[in-house]
């Protein structure tokens, strides 16, 4: 299991502990929370177009580079 430190708004830890079942844990309200956050969002996945294109191998890491010198 992965543990995390996260900070969290005064508005959003209240949130969080109304959301909570009878029981449960802080821990795992938030992940469920965040699950169902996700899920509800529907982007569960990478979008298609994230990674498409053509150009070189190293574009994202040396973006402003290829940018400033055109790549030929």
């Amino acid at each position: 299991m992965v543990r995390r430190t996260v900070s969290l708004s005064d508005v959003v830890d209240q949130q969080v502990r109304e959301a909570a079942h009878p029981d449960e844990s802080y821990s795992s309200a938030v992940a469920r929370l965040i699950e169902a956050g996700i899920r509800s969002a529907g982007r569960q996945h990478r979008p298609d177009w994230i990674g498409s294109g053509e150009g070189p191998d190293d574009l994202g890491r040396r973006a402003e580079q290829y940018l400033r010198h055109p790549v030929r």
